[in-house]
């Protein structure tokens, strides 16, 4: 499968962490962190995208 992700700087992915971390020690289990910040970065990122190959099955 192919995917289109966000191309994020050292920054952004260092903010994108703390949110996730802040989340969870607000209760929040780490999958479900996870989720959410993935889907604001989708909904907020305005630069470049990277594609990404994810296998389905092991080799």
């Amino acid at each position: 499968m192919f995917e289109g992700l966000p191309a994020l700087s050292h920054y952004q992915q260092q903010q994108a962490v703390e949110r996730i971390q802040a989340l969870m020690q607000s209760g929040m289990s780490s999958g479900q962190a996870i989720a959410q910040v993935a889907q604001e970065i989708r909904q907020s990122h305005s630069g470049a995208m990277i594609h990404a190959r994810f296998e389905d099955e092991e080799d």
